[in-house]
């Protein structure tokens, strides 16, 4: 079957690269005993109203960085970012020195999100001006409070081309 081809090697390259993301944060991001937030099982199904929650927070903090308000893209970051870089003005030059493609995108498409082994990635398709492609996947905790926040996000190159 075409169909089921495709879909599971879209959920290899999505599990590899969620590994990888996973495996990176939890060594240069994350100090022993900062991880408070609750992570869904990998067997949980999401609800459809948590990745709406998750949609809005990334449109939130997106539109934070565009519109100059580190502050508030700040805010939307978890715990462990927000500790790792200090401040506000630091983490929004971190997001425009290594993330522009982020900020520049002409074109956004939030794919179907995913857990992989326990961790919630939400993708999200970018295309640039070039019309280059680009896949950011943002890693997403919840909060004890129930709220959403991004606890990192890696930019995945494409071979693709946008028309």
């Amino acid at each position: 079957m075409p169909g089921l081809r495709s879909v599971m090697t879209r959920v290899g390259y999505l599990r590899c690269l969620a590994m990888a993301f996973a495996a990176v944060i939890t060594i240069t991001l994350v100090p022993a005993g900062m991880v408070t937030a609750q992570s869904p099982s990998p067997t949980v199904a999401m609800r459809a109203a948590d990745w709406k929650a998750i949609e809005k927070v990334v449109r939130e903090q997106l539109a934070a960085l565009k519109a100059g308000d580190s502050a508030k893209a700040f805010a939307l970051a978890a715990p462990a970012i927000r500790q790792q870089f200090g401040t506000a003005e630091i983490f929004a030059a971190m997001v425009a020195g290594g993330y522009s493609a982020l900020l520049a995108a002409r074109y956004m498409e939030f794919l179907e999100g995913a857990v992989i082994d326990g961790n919630v990635i939400q993708p999200l398709r970018l295309i640039a001006a070039d019309n280059s492609v680009q896949v950011a996947l943002y890693t997403m905790q919840k909060q004890a409070d129930g709220r959403w926040k991004i606890a990192g996000c890696v930019l995945a190159p494409s071979t693709v081309q946008a028309a």
